[in-house]
């Protein structure tokens, strides 16, 4: 796992939406991942999230991806994400085989 430095928090106390989530520690609260790269996870993300009845996920309530002391936990799961990005691309490759018998 990659130790954390200076690189590993940034904050942007400016944005509009500074802090998106509820916090009691302001000056903790890390954007770096503002878009949590874990949410492809589905649900092994290991977040605190819900599905809305339209089947959206709301992460409203984690902040697993806003904690200064998460980054090594968020980079360190990074295989996940590649691994299932590589289920999807031979999921994706299969079809394209399937489909290419079709006249398309």
């Amino acid at each position: 796992m990659t130790k954390a430095g200076h690189f590993s928090f940034f904050q942007n106390d400016r944005c509009e939406y500074f802090p998106c989530h509820k916090t009691e520690q302001a000056e903790d609260f890390n954007c770096l991942f503002c878009y949590c790269p874990l949410y492809a996870l589905g649900r092994r993300c290991g977040g605190n999230f819900r599905y809305t009845e339209a089947g959206v996920k709301d992460c409203s309530n984690c902040l697993i991806p806003h904690r200064r002391e998460n980054y090594a936990y968020i980079t360190g799961r990074y295989r996940e994400i590649m691994d299932l990005v590589r289920e999807m691309d031979a999921r994706d490759a299969d079809g394209e085989r399937n489909d290419s018998g079709s006249g398309r």
